[in-house]
């Protein structure tokens, strides 16, 4: 879970920088495209995401060992591994300033706990804002690393997820050690049924 003054926060994308990006074809989720504007990752995007950017706004394509792509995959692939429940990536997703303080409230979400958007809303020190709170989330342009996929209703139930309910499904029975977890091993029963 970032501290301050540990994980890099979601700083603003860098002004200038050539835009790029590298597919990471097998993961238990579906491809993944990676964009990259300097050292920052400023998208990871799922095959049919909703909010996804036209593909020709990724810029030039680039091998997924280069950097700063290979520290991506390298800590994509522990994840999916279950032998890192915490990124440290320099990232820098594009949104306002109201978008960048929820992402990095997600951030603050322990890996295998949820939150409701109303929570989140009242960590953010605006009880009154889960609505703007759910579009901030649902706008988070670098899915599984900025974990939205960890914010459900008031109520428990899965509410909208970028990357659609089955693979939010999916991450959070991953992440509390279901079937989904890369080693193979069958954990306890899925979260939500």
């Amino acid at each position: 879970m970032p501290t301050p003054g540990s994980a890099p926060s979601c700083a603003p994308a860098p002004d200038g920088g050539t835009r790029r990006h590298a597919l990471l074809p097998d993961t238990p989720y579906g491809p993944l495209t990676l964009v990259a504007e300097g050292d920052a990752l400023v998208g990871l995007y799922m095959t049919d995401q909703r909010h996804r950017p036209p593909q020709e706004s990724f810029g030039l394509p680039e091998d997924i060992t280069e950097p700063p792509f290979a520290a991506v995959v390298q800590q994509l692939r522990a994840y999916f591994d279950s032998t890192l429940t915490d990124f440290d990536l320099p990232l820098a997703p594009r949104g306002t300033p109201f978008q960048r303080r929820v992402w990095d409230a997600l951030r603050e979400i322990p890996y295998g706990a949820t939150l409701s958007y109303g929570q989140l809303a009242e960590r953010l020190g605006k009880p009154s804002a889960a609505r703007a709170v759910g579009l901030a989330n649902g706008k988070n342009p670098i899915g599984i690393i900025i974990p939205c996929h960890r914010v459900i209703g008031a109520s428990g139930s899965l509410t909208g997820y970028g990357g659609g309910l089955d693979r939010k499904r999916r991450l959070l029975s991953f992440e509390r050690g279901g079937a989904e977890r890369g080693d193979g091993v069958r954990g306890q029963e899925p979260l939500f049924e």
